[in-house]
């Protein structure tokens, strides 16, 4: 069972900050082999929030919430990762809706964007997500531009 936190970073202990960073790190970087600029201004925005996922004291999956106006004109979910030894069983579902859900408590009405990588078009079309954009790289990796309306 997974026990969900959302946090706006003054809130995180350094502990859970080491540990977000270094999934996301270890996933984005490492594992998929793209060296990018992964701390950004966005991780400190005062509405923004770090949704984190732990089994027992595992973080084993984490998304960024991001009001509107920050990274699209809608709120936007971003920085989607599932610890690696933790997938193939749901948890990536269960992140989205969750993150999803959070979405609408804090932005009620908004709709939600996300900028997806394209081989997961269909898993974010399961949420409702429609695609908005062309295919753009970011950072080496093809991306689409996804958009979901308030259910």
């Amino acid at each position: 069972m997974i026990n969900w936190k959302s946090l706006g970073f003054d809130a995180l202990t350094t502990h859970q900050l080491f540990e977000l960073l270094k999934l996301r790190v270890d996933v984005f970087v490492v594992e998929q082999n793209c060296p990018y600029p992964d701390l950004d201004e966005k991780d400190r925005h005062c509405d923004m929030r770090h949704l984190m996922g732990f089994e027992q004291d595992k973080l084993v999956a984490y998304a960024r919430l991001l009001p509107p106006g920050v990274s699209y004109p809608s709120a936007s979910i971003g920085r989607v990762v599932t610890h690696q030894d933790y997938r193939g069983n749901g948890r990536g579902k269960l992140l989205i809706e969750t993150a999803i859900k959070y979405c609408e408590s804090y932005w009620p009405n908004s709709e939600i964007e996300i900028g997806a990588q394209t081989y997961l078009l269909s898993f974010y079309e399961s949420f409702g997500f429609v695609p908005t954009s062309d295919m753009y790289l970011e950072d080496g990796i093809p991306h689409v531009d996804m958009k979901r309306t308030p259910q």
